[in-house]
């Protein structure tokens, strides 16, 4: 292919492919709603919002009286208010050479920092996510501890399709070295020969280094619920969450809980989300926010989802009675590693076409299948280099907490 002057449209491009093939978990995530929205002409600006609609549930009449719901739907926001960039300069000389050489040179080594920023955006949702199965500790390297993840999705009547499975490294070479096991060529010379798992149960899996360690609260003492009758009702405004008044804690005050920690209450059990039938699990809770205990042990913490006991958007079984004893997921103060399996519409990941700024002579913003690259080059007269600037404005949100679980080995 002859050479020929590279231009902001082109380098756009190429970087838009290399950024689409290296993401990894933002690759499985639900990346549509930028596209309900108008401002692909002007461009977003950092911080803009996007407002989007939940999905609504309802509840089966069983006897020939109509009784008609009202359509409740929650909205909730994404702030496109992240920003992936990497800046180069190049010579009069390098633009004239062919793209594939400064894509593999130069735009590739580029694009895989930025799908790595984004991917651990994306990766850190996890903290928002209230069911945790498996053993901590101890690494997934069976298809019995990958199916625990898979059976809380079943049992939760998450969609079977468009589920995947991120895998820490380690996870993923011990599940993949028991594949080597098996009887079955076509499976154990991927995994012997390729190190591939691929679908496992339905879910498309995938290693990646970006898998989090997240390290639980400090705790102490003995948690209880502190008064009955904790439930409410659904919050339309999208956060689902609530408080919750404990006591029990050790009796001074300090740190006791951090975002991300899991707990249940004995008695509250999980309702299946369409049927509403009591599952045989207690129901998992996520802490919000970290919290502190008062000297007395009292604690008021913040978590998700609601306590909600009937009705079209029913979570637990019965409200929490006095005292109930709350459990907590793990060893205070320790880390583990917390693989994610999710259906894709669990997380959304939002990168929106930014704003051309009026002094830029050649902008390219180049946008497909719900991601967006812009370059904009500059020129340095004297040193006969041109400084080229690439961005990504994105915005990752957790949508439907529901559709996820964390999972540890067994």
């Amino acid at each position: 292919m002859a050479n020929t002057t590279l231009t902001a449209s082109i380098v756009a491009k190429a970087s838009l492919a290399i950024l689409e093939n290296e993401l990894t978990m933002a690759n499985a995530v639900y990346r549509g709603y930028e596209g309900e929205f108008d401002k692909k002409i002007n461009g977003y600006e950092v911080g803009d919002t996007i407002t989007i609609r939940k999905p609504t549930d309802f509840t089966v009449r069983s006897t020939i009286t109509a009784s008609a719901q009202d359509v409740t739907e929650a909205k909730t926001t994404i702030q496109v208010n992240s920003i992936a960039g990497v800046d180069f300069a190049f010579t009069s000389q390098q633009l004239t050479q062919n793209i594939g050489e400064l894509s593999e040179r130069v735009i590739r080594p580029a694009m895989i920092q930025i799908a790595n920023q984004i991917d651990v955006a994306t990766m850190n949702l996890y903290k928002d996510i209230p069911q945790w199965v498996g053993t901590p500790g101890t690494l997934v390297q069976s298809f019995a501890g990958f199916a625990k993840g898979a059976q809380n999705l079943d049992q939760r009547s998450v969609p079977q399709d468009s589920r995947s499975a991120i895998l820490a490294p380690a996870d993923f070479w011990a599940l993949a070295g028991s594949q080597t096991a098996l009887y079955s060529q076509a499976i154990n010379n991927k995994s012997y020969r390729e190190g591939e798992i691929g679908k496992i149960g339905g879910i498309n899996t995938f290693m990646s280094q970006n898998a989090p360690t997240f390290t639980t609260g400090p705790m102490g003492g003995t948690p209880l619920v502190n008064g009955a009758s904790q439930n409410t009702t659904y919050d339309t405004t999208g956060a689902n969450t609530q408080t919750l008044i404990t006591d029990g804690w050790t009796a001074a005050a300090a740190a006791r809980v951090v975002k991300g920690d899991v707990f249940t209450i004995a008695g509250v059990y999980d309702v299946n989300p369409v049927t509403k039938a009591t599952l045989p699990i207690l129901k998992q809770f996520v802490v919000v926010s970290n919290g502190s205990s008062d000297g007395s042990g009292n604690l008021t913490l913040t978590i998700a989802p609601q306590i909600i006991t009937s009705g079209a958007f029913q979570t637990v079984s019965a409200a929490p009675a006095d005292n109930a004893a709350m459990t907590f997921v793990g060893t205070a103060n320790t880390g583990y590693t917390n693989n994610l399996f999710f259906h894709k519409n669990a997380f959304a990941l939002c990168t929106v076409p930014m704003v051309k700024p009026p002094g830029a002579v050649d902008c390219s913003r180049q946008s497909k299948n719900g991601l967006s690259v812009r370059v904009i080059p500059f020129y340095d007269g004297t040193n006969d280099k041109s400084t080229w600037r690439l961005d990504v404005l994105y915005g990752v949100k957790t949508i439907d907490p529901r559709l996820a679980v964390r999972v540890s080995g067994t």
